[in-house]
């Protein structure tokens, strides 16, 4: 079947995400932050990487569920979740709600696989799915392990959107409760010793 406007409409929205701004960063005031579209690549690339040595795991599904994973926020915006108790979250069912119609209207030119594909992501019902969803906060753990150590933020900021943590150090307290495959926990640990090793790096050049 060829292509219709209503494909190239569908597709022109979504690809808002190559421009959302990954809000967390933008909360912490990292300079030129990474796009929603970026951050999906990093999670498709963590699949690639490392589907192979999670058991029960599809690596062809794992990257197509990495490549849908965050679609609906080309309507929706990025939302980030926060660790720090005070701070300002979405309802969750609220979200939900929003993040489904605006899939029901992004992939409705397209075959169901791909809502079926969003769906078993969203339901983490699978091996594959709970995998996709550690390489989500892996990713954001090693983009914030490249942002200490380019120094793209002042930690000595007075910033009212990070007063309970420090530095980078939300994102790996977001992520680590959430972390449920054991090569997602083993990767977790390696990253969050690089992100300590960059915050002394960068304290002993200052």
């Amino acid at each position: 079947m060829s292509p219709t406007d209503r494909d190239v409409d569908a597709l022109l929205e979504t690809y808002d995400l190559k421009d959302e701004r990954r809000t967390g960063w933008q909360l912490r005031g990292v300079s030129d932050p990474e796009s929603v579209a970026a951050h999906s690549w990093g999670v498709a690339y963590l699949c690639l990487c490392f589907a192979d040595r999670a058991e029960d795991v599809d690596p062809d599904r794992a990257v197509r569920l990495a490549v849908l994973h965050d679609t609906a926020e080309a309507r929706t915006g990025d939302e980030a979740t926060r660790a720090d108790p005070d701070a300002e979250t979405p309802d969750p069912e609220e979200k939900e709600r929003r993040e489904r119609a605006a899939i029901a209207d992004l992939l409705a030119p397209f075959s169901d696989d791909l809502r079926d594909a969003w769906e078993e992501y969203e339901a983490r019902e699978t091996e594959t799915a709970r995998f996709v969803k550690d390489m989500d906060l892996l990713d954001m753990c090693l983009q914030a392990v490249v942002y200490e150590r380019q120094g793209r933020y002042d930690p000595d900021a007075d910033n009212p959107n990070f007063e309970a943590y420090d530095r980078l150090d939300e994102f790996f307290a977001t992520a680590e409760p959430r972390v449920r495959t054991s090569v997602g926990r083993e990767l977790f640990e390696t990253v969050r010793a690089r992100y300590e090793d960059a915050k002394a790096d960068r304290d002993e050049r200052s």
